[in-house]
């Protein structure tokens, strides 16, 4: 049975993924923020930009709550699902998080308002008949995995792990360094 229990778990969850997610951008540059750090461009701020347009989407015309903000949608013939995942140089760091924050502000509003079994309809999804409960999942799934992608972005940046976003010592690279050693010389051993 779906019940209050498990919407305030999930929603529990989700706040903390947001706070940590947020938690990735401490202590770095503009650039290093904005920087493409994979070959597709993937970059924190970028990760923040998207996850504003999911929460905003999800919690808001799915459910007939429509976000008060201007938001792209699927069906506009110029949409290209790139364009939220990077941040120009005219839009401020405080901008991008401030919208994430209304977004996410929006996001509680409908999860407080509605019972975990609210009908929401979701079309571009094959069985687009959906409950809140599986919004939640979805939205609680889709942030979990981009702050993976943040966790090792901002490792690559200045070795900061996890929720500590405190560079690593000189003492932990060189562990982290003898580590990767090992990882390394294991493949090597069954490289073909």
């Amino acid at each position: 049975m779906i019940d209050e229990f498990a919407k305030d778990y999930l929603h529990d969850n989700l706040r903390w993924a947001r706070a940590d997610l947020l938690g990735k951008l401490d202590g770095l540059s503009e650039y290093d923020v904005r920087r493409p750090l994979t070959p597709t461009g993937t970059n924190l701020l970028g990760l923040v930009k998207h996850l504003t347009l999911s929460e905003a989407r999800y919690f808001g015309t799915i459910f007939d709550r429509p976000y008060p903000e201007p938001i792209p949608t699927f069906d506009d013939p110029c949409f290209d699902n790139r364009d939220h995942l990077w941040v120009t140089e005219h839009e401020s760091r405080a901008d991008v998080v401030d919208g994430y924050r209304r977004a996410c502000d929006h996001a509680d509003a409908t999860i407080a308002a509605l019972a975990v079994d609210a009908p929401g309809h979701v079309p571009w999804w094959p069985r687009p008949h959906v409950k809140l409960f599986n919004v939640m999942v979805h939205v609680v799934t889709e942030t979990n995995r981009h702050l993976g992608h943040a966790d090792i972005l901002r490792e690559g940046l200045d070795g900061a792990l996890g929720s500590d976003p405190t560079p690593a010592s000189s003492e932990e690279d060189a562990d982290r360094a003898a580590h990767r050693a090992k990882v390394e010389q294991a493949a090597r051993a069954v490289r073909v």
